[in-house]
């Protein structure tokens, strides 16, 4: 208790409710729980409110009898499509699901959307499309070049199709004066992938076309599903002659479009692709011969000038001809005089060596000069004769005289030269041991002994 007899203060019991969640925390958790439990589902229905805002994204309801799901599919992803869904389309759904916290909203993430029921058919397509491409049908450098300028082009799709047709209109358009030729075959259901196959080999037999194209107008992944069996594409990459694809519209590709050397968007775009434009060419003609002309022209018109200026610069060329006569006539005269007077100067020199020859003649000189030659010879013969002479009694007296103190001579009276195993020369009975082997030197050979006895006494 203080002075004032208050009671002192009782701090409040701590607050036992649980702790609440934000609602973002919720969400969060929400979102991580339906990420983790569901990693990837397909699901099936209707499309509903299909919205497509700017950003390139779409937003859409897929719904049944009972329930609806919000989805959305990325620009990403949609980009893929080749076709753009419709309201009320029955279509399949690869994603995964979860929840957009912002709202709260439960949502499916669309990675792969295709129709209802289509999904055994785009799995085919994809199996073969890759067993394909392994064995490198699809390679561009297997693909052959379309000619800039056909002489004869083949055409393989129905008789009674919208595809003849417009391709017959642009070719007869652009250069009607390139022969077509027409391979009829079925282009939808079971027959036609066999027809197609045979009208491909027709052309081949045929042998007139430098180019084919091979396709039909616009429909259904049913309608067009020939132009995705294996037959067909086999036949195509095969074709001895460029083949152009030209299948349905060009949202529209198939497996024909892989293995054709080209593909065309559409028949009357391959029309266009094949042909070449007679207009271009009578244009780009009329422009070579504007240019020709001109340069024509511009030619005659310079030569012309030259020749003006040649002209003008020519002389006659009798005077020509008189001038160069005439620098002849004096080149001759001056030639003449000039070879007179060096045979003048030549004759005077010759004289003149003569005499000198005359006075000076080598005759006498060399007669003195072969009899001191001669004294010489002599000479020397008399000197080498003396001189071996001497030298060989020098070679005498010193022969004698290295006989004398030679020790050769002292072993031919009866000494000899004795060495012990190591090959030295033995001075003093003490080198030597009993049974050691000695070789003595005498005047004639030598003999090997072994020591018996040593007397150091020199007895």
């Amino acid at each position: 208790m203080n002075n004032h007899g208050a009671r002192p203060l009782i701090p409040p019991y701590p607050d036992s409710r649980p702790r609440a969640l934000s609602v973002s925390e919720l969400n969060h958790q929400a979102r991580h729980l339906l990420e983790t439990s569901f990693m990837q589902v397909w699901v099936e229905g209707e499309l509903s409110g299909f919205s497509r805002p700017s950003s390139g994204h779409w937003y859409f309801s897929l719904k049944d009898q009972k329930c609806q799901v919000r989805c959305a599919m990325f620009r990403g992803a949609n980009q893929r499509l080749r076709t753009l869904p419709r309201e009320g389309d029955q279509i399949r759904i690869r994603g995964k699901v979860t929840l957009y916290e912002n709202r709260g909203d439960y949502q499916i993430i669309v990675e792969h959307l295709e129709p209802a029921g289509l999904g055994e058919l785009q799995q085919a397509f994809e199996a073969l499309k890759l067993k394909l491409q392994s064995e490198g049908l699809f390679d561009p450098a297997r693909k052959k070049a379309i000619p800039a300028t056909p002489r004869h082009i083949g055409v393989v799709t129905s008789p009674t199709g919208a595809a003849i047709h417009d391709i017959l209109t642009v070719l007869a358009r652009r250069c009607p004066a390139i022969p077509v030729t027409l391979y009829p075959t079925a282009v939808q259901g079971r027959a036609a992938t066999a027809d197609i196959v045979n009208a491909i080999q027709r052309a081949q037999q045929h042998g007139v076309a430098d180019v084919l194209i091979i396709g039909r107008g616009g429909g259904s992944l049913e309608d067009l599903w020939c132009f995705n069996e294996e037959a067909v594409a086999r036949a195509i990459a095969s074709c001895s002659i460029p083949t152009v694809s030209a299948v349905g519209h060009e949202v529209d590709v198939t497996i024909a479009d892989f293995v054709a050397d080209l593909r065309a968007p559409t028949p009357s775009a391959a029309a266009e692709k094949v042909s070449p434009d007679q207009n271009h060419w009578l244009r780009r003609l009329n422009e070579q011969e504007l240019r020709l002309s001109q340069a024509a022209r511009r030619l005659t018109q310079r030569l012309h000038t030259q020749l003006g200026h040649l002209s003008a610069r020519l002389r006659d060329p009798r005077r020509e001809l008189q001038e160069k006569a005439q620098r002849m006539d004096e080149l001759d005269v001056r030639l003449n005089k000039a070879i007179a007077q060096r045979l003048t100067q030549t004759r005077v020199k010759t004289d003149h060596l003569t005499q000198r020859l005359a006075t000076q003649s080598p005759r006498r000189t060399l007669i003195a000069a072969r009899d001191q030659v001669t004294r010489l010879h002599e000479r020397l013969e008399m000197a080498t004769r003396h001189y071996l002479k001497q030298q060989q009694e020098r070679y005498q007296y010193n022969a004698q005289a290295l006989h004398v103190v030679s020790p050769l001579a002292t072993l031919g009276r009866g000494y000899a030269i004795v060495r012990d195993e190591q090959n030295q020369i033995v001075r003093d009975a003490s080198q030597l041991g009993e049974g050691a082997a000695i070789t003595a030197r005498l005047g004639h050979g030598s003999v090997t002994a072994k020591v018996t006895e040593i007397n150091s006494n020199g007895d």
